[in-house]
């Protein structure tokens, strides 16, 4: 019995005159994504993406949960492919749904017909079905509300498809439609979040993650790097600068105010992250910040923060708790590396009281007390290491 994947478009549906270059990148990635996977054919029609099997070393399950996590995609299932005709409906269904169906104590049956040739309408055909499986499986009852089992039928083009229903998608804008950003990416929880949420509007990214060795560790460095490749599933590959940012961190300790130096430091990343954005064509920086999280993040911090460089800070999480952030980093399987206790930058130098409403204009004349700021951030930025991470590394 041949199988298939169906991948159903959502938000893509209302983009008008665009949507066939969001269809277009949408269907690029999933060709990308299923290539290490066997010989697919990927193409689309009457708004569903469909993933072929051209041959039996094809990996259909590995296919369906690649395909699951690709930003675009609003529902998939996988359907048995028989002909468009009612006795062929009939054994398909019986034999492919076999094991969910003599599990099950209620179905529903629900029929599509796009291909308005065929001879039954929706409703005949979910009649004819439904009756055809109660024979087959007399235990079971239907339920229209709330069935075990939801027995679909589509009739489309060129075949008829019978699934068990439709599982949700990651939802969203294929990735690179809206655009490229630069992610700021610690080792904590908060980032890798914001990363998977701007992904999911159709931010393309690359990531930038400050490293202050000896104060940080190899292992931190490392830590960062897993939480990339466990994004890109969603992201797609990744580059990731690793940032050497020690002589900038002691520059502004032994320089600056005390209370102030989060900010600063802040700041300083943010300039930095702008120039490693030029490099990679990006428009935007993302951050994992929160309202209020921390004293680095309270308004008119951020307003501080902000005012560092040109690009726009887009900040996904800003009013999210910790707790509506941990539960998206379980989601998305990042939250177990996330809080492995190694060294971060952003921790290390923290003053006992920092200065929650920095003004701004106190906030230049610190910088101006450190005069090589400037220059030892341009020396960061040029030599970052850019680490690429693949899907499937």
């Amino acid at each position: 019995m041949k199988e298939i994947i169906l991948a159903y478009q959502g938000e893509m549906a209302l983009k008008g005159l665009n949507r066939g270059t969001f269809e277009s990148v949408l269907l690029k990635t999933m060709r990308r994504r299923l290539k290490a996977l066997g010989e697919f054919k990927v193409y689309k029609a009457q708004s569903t993406m469909y993933a072929e099997p051209m041959d039996d070393g094809a990996d259909v399950d590995k296919a369906f949960d690649y395909i699951s996590k690709i930003f675009g995609i609003a529902t998939l299932t996988r359907a048995a492919v028989c002909e468009k005709d009612m006795d062929a409906i009939r054994r398909t269904a019986v034999e492919y749904l076999r094991e969910q169906l003599a599990q099950a104590k209620t179905f529903k049956v629900s029929a599509r017909r796009s291909d308005k040739s065929f001879p039954m309408d929706s409703m005949q055909i979910s009649r004819e079905l439904g009756g055809t499986i109660l024979r087959a499986f007399p235990h079971l009852k239907v339920d229209v509300h709330h069935p075990d089992v939801q027995v679909s039928v589509e009739i489309r083009d060129y075949a008829a498809y019978v699934h068990g229903g439709k599982q949700q998608g990651a939802g969203g804008l294929p990735v690179s439609t809206s655009g490229a950003a630069m992610l700021m990416l610690s080792g904590g929880i908060d980032s890798p979040v914001a990363g998977y949420l701007m992904a999911k509007r159709g931010l393309s990214l690359s990531c930038a993650h400050f490293a202050s060795p000896p104060y940080t560790s190899e292992r931190a460095k490392m830590k960062v790097l897993t939480l990339a490749r466990e994004l890109t599933p969603y992201t797609g590959n990744l580059n990731v600068y690793v940032v050497p940012y020690t002589d900038v961190q002691t520059e502004l300790r032994d320089r600056a105010p005390s209370d102030l130096f989060t900010v600063l430091m802040r700041r300083s990343m943010l300039r930095i992250t702008e120039q490693l954005a030029q490099k990679e064509g990006a428009k935007a920086i993302v951050t994992g910040e929160s309202l209020a999280q921390v004293a680095s993040q309270t308004l008119m911090a951020l307003g501080c923060t902000d005012a560092a460089q040109m690009l726009p800070v887009l900040r996904p999480c800003i009013g999210m708790d910790k707790t509506e952030i941990t539960e998206i980093a379980r989601k998305i399987g990042t939250f177990e590396t996330s809080i492995q206790p190694y060294e971060d930058c952003c921790t290390i130098f923290t003053p006992p009281h920092p200065k929650t409403k920095p003004e701004l204009e106190e906030i230049l004349r610190a910088e101006q007390q450190v005069e090589r700021l400037a220059e030892l951030e341009r020396i960061a930025a040029e030599n970052a290491e850019c680490v690429r991470v693949n899907v499937g590394e």
